[in-house]
């Protein structure tokens, strides 16, 4: 069964595969964000887990962030899930009671994008669930299923979404990268989410495994990477980096990403990964230390 254990063992193993930081060593509990709001002007919201639960609004996020939007501070959502474009993510959140700008929505998915732009496959097999919107990314691709030929018809591979994926894929994926390497590019970072009926899977699992496997040396696009940071702070301009707060429920990408960025972070331990879990001890044993630590919002 997978949990919070499970999860952080997994970051650990590939620890070697991540941005390194510097951290404190006793994070500063507080009752929530509006003890400390005051110490900055820009927040960078993780969405599983901080927003969210799958589909469900998390008690409370909506009204939190409603006012720091009030006291015009500036909230952008910093987020690994890249299977859907930009206007489908905003959408979900406009539904779920969020009032996020469009452009203030920053997924890794548009870190790939950029990339993507610059390179010289002609061809991409693709991670994906039907309706991610391939043709949005500006390249030639398709969806990689059961037929064995997929995965030879093509010059490159992303991993973006995880939806749809099975064993068996990776399994055809593994011998295909083995008999022909290729450059594979990876959309979500993330090994795990957090879902209402538990941990999901996401494309950072399957990512580690085929290096794991020596048939890869993927590229990152997201949480911890400094990609999606660089979008983050462009976005928000003149603000300085001792301003901005980043706020997550995982060490190995909101926390360690934040702290690679230069910027604060807060650690929430109520709804996301460690929910019903000992977040102390995965602190101590990875060494990863948040600036704040709060249950949630």
């Amino acid at each position: 069964m997978r949990s919070a254990g499970w999860a952080v063992r997994a970051y650990e193993a590939a620890r070697h595969r991540l941005p390194s930081a510097n951290f404190g060593t006793v994070p500063r509990p507080v009752a929530g964000l509006a003890e400390i709001a005051g110490r900055y002007d820009a927040f960078l919201l993780d969405a599983f887990g901080v927003l969210n639960v799958g589909e469900t609004a998390i008690p409370g996020a909506t009204e939190v962030i409603a006012e720091l939007q009030r006291q015009g501070k500036r909230t952008l959502v910093l987020t690994n899930g890249a299977t859907h474009p930009r206007k489908v993510a905003h959408a979900k959140y406009q539904r779920l009671g969020f009032d996020f700008a469009p452009e203030d929505v920053i997924a890794s998915r548009e870190a790939l994008r950029i990339a993507l732009a610059g390179r010289s496959e002609r061809r991409w097999g693709v991670m994906a669930v039907a309706t991610s919107r391939l043709d949005e990314l500006g390249i030639e691709a398709h969806l990689l299923g059961g037929d064995p030929a997929e995965y030879d018809d093509c010059d490159g591979i992303i991993l973006l979404g995880s939806g749809d994926w099975s064993e068996g894929r990776q399994g055809l994926l593994t011998d295909a990268l083995r008999a022909r390497p290729r450059p594979v590019l990876v959309g979500n970072p993330d090994i795990v989410a957090p879902r209402e009926t538990g941990l999901s899977l996401e494309p950072g699992h399957y990512a580690h495994r085929l290096a794991d496997a020596g048939v890869a040396s993927p590229r990152f696009f997201g949480k911890p990477f400094g990609n999606i940071f660089d979008l983050a702070r462009q976005r928000l301009g003149a603000i300085p980096a001792g301003r901005i707060l980043m706020i997550g429920d995982t060490l190995h990408t909101d926390v360690l990403g934040g702290a690679r960025a230069g910027i604060d972070t807060l650690l929430l331990t109520d709804h996301g990964l460690f929910a019903g879990g000992d977040a102390d001890r995965y602190m101590r044993d990875t060494g990863i230390f948040p600036t704040w630590i709060a249950p949630a919002l």
